[in-house]
């Protein structure tokens, strides 16, 4: 049946479709058999072979050779065996009798060209699942079609892909026609073909475009060894080279800004600080407030946290708008970072030092010592270590539990201090309260190391 025109046809659409010949001989024969079992009975044994040399598919019904037919339907007799179809055939063996299919050639018509539509959807969701799956990882260009749900729906070409809400950036917005560059997060298979969402707001958008833009990247030269990111806001990246003549950072700017610039340009105005990496943590954590000047920097390595004092004129900007600066440098160096200005650092050893002067001959050089060993409160010093204490100059195991006891009689103090502090700043009218003006650093020092 369909003689050389469907063998014609088979291999015209496994040349234009990149489809294997014999996946859709396979399914025009599984499609055939199905065909004849849904007209004849579903009790019937029957078979689907292409004929390659006739280019034909052949339908086969099995009947058992047997000495005296009692059922047409399912027998043959073996003299009809031995003539038609095996000389060598047995009684009991099963015969292949080919159908006769003129009576449904144009239902077995219908039903191949069913199966190879369906079979040219099938090769062609799975070639483009391959092409993209392959491109996972990549920034990939596009056209705003239309919105479902929130989500924007990009046209790449050859498929349709998603860019959920939330992998969109904050005041970002689109009009369909308008082109679209956004990173492939993931790609899966769906039954209506493959699913491919893309990302805008995501770390690795960041470092891919910077990777595009710094010819150093893509040689390896320079390589981003740390990224956090605040989409729609502000960035930072953290960059190192394995060429001592090639500065990571200038290479990251380009001339003039170039380089940067197109890739602020491409994140539509978000605001991107590049500094350079290091192995010392300290100078790190430095590098990663930029731009605010940092004067000292107190390392608790056992809690990986730091002390990091700036002036206090520097204090607002070391912290950012609604500490976005600090948080970002947290996220960038996952290291905990409180800010103190240097101000109130000398308030902090101001109240050390009445602490540990209940030992005599102690005072402010004690105050500093436990300053630099990371004791930056009254509430450190009542906690802290006896051993920490008779360490210092001077202090036995009894002078240690004095000091103690007196932090903790200050820690009293002080808080009762900054409350009459508030009161009167209440009173008079004043905006801030004083115990956000006391220390401004701390809580927002808190607030990234709780990573929000």
């Amino acid at each position: 049946m369909f003689g050389v025109n469907l063998k014609r046809e088979i291999d015209q659409i496994a040349k234009d479709k990149g489809i294997d010949g014999d996946e859709i001989i396979g399914a025009l024969e599984e499609a055939m058999k199905q065909a004849a079992r849904k007209r004849h009975g579903q009790d019937k044994e029957i078979e689907a072979r292409f004929n390659d040399e006739l280019g034909e598919i052949e339908l086969f019904e099995f009947r058992e050779v047997v000495e005296r037919i009692t059922d047409p339907e399912t027998q043959v007799a073996i003299e009809v065996a031995h003539r038609d179809y095996d000389p060598d055939a047995e009684v009991g063996d099963e015969i292949g009798v080919k159908m006769d299919t003129s009576d449904f050639g144009r239902i077995l018509a219908q039903t191949a060209k069913q199966v190879i539509i369906q079979r040219i959807r099938d090769a062609e969701r799975d070639q483009t699942f391959d092409e993209y799956s392959d491109r996972s990882g990549e920034v990939v260009n596009g056209i705003v079609r239309r919105f479902e749900k929130g989500a924007i729906i990009v046209d790449l070409g050859r498929a349709e892909a998603i860019l959920p809400a939330k992998e969109q950036v904050p005041r970002e917005s689109y009009r369909p026609g308008d082109r679209i560059r956004a990173y492939v997060i993931d790609v899966t298979k769906a039954t209506r073909g493959p699913q491919i969402i893309l990302s805008r707001a995501c770390l690795e958008m960041l470092t891919k475009l910077f990777e595009q833009e710094v010819p150093e990247m893509y040689e390896k030269i320079v390589t981003i060894e740390s990224a956090s990111r605040e989409p729609g806001g502000r960035s930072k990246i953290a960059v190192s080279s394995r060429d001592g003549d090639v500065d990571p950072v200038g290479a990251c700017v380009g001339m003039k800004g170039s380089r940067v610039q197109a890739v602020v340009q491409e994140l539509r105005g978000e605001r991107i600080d590049i500094v350079p990496w290091s192995p010392d943590p300290a100078r790190y954590v430095c590098s990663a407030l930029s731009p605010a000047q940092v004067s000292k920097v107190i390392i608790d390595e056992e809690t990986k946290s730091m002390d990091v004092i700036v002036p206090d004129d520097q204090l607002s900007l070391a912290i950012g708008r609604r500490g976005q600066n600090v948080r970002l440098a947290v996220q960038l160096t996952n290291w905990k970072i409180d800010i103190k200005s240097e101000s109130k650092m000398k308030e902090i050893a101001e109240w050390l030092s009445r602490a540990v002067s209940v030992v005599e001959g102690c005072g402010d050089p004690e105050a500093d010592l436990l300053l630099q060993q990371g004791v930056t409160s009254l509430e450190d010093l009542a906690d802290c270590q006896i051993e920490l204490l008779t360490s210092l100059p001077g202090i036995d195991d009894d002078g240690a539990s004095q000091i103690r006891d007196r932090a903790r009689e200050l820690a009293v103090e002080k808080i009762e201090h900054e409350e009459k502090l508030r009161v009167e700043a209440a009173a008079s009218g004043e905006v801030a309260e004083a115990g956000e003006a006391s220390n401004p650093a701390a809580e927002a020092g808190e607030r990234p190391a709780d990573m929000e």
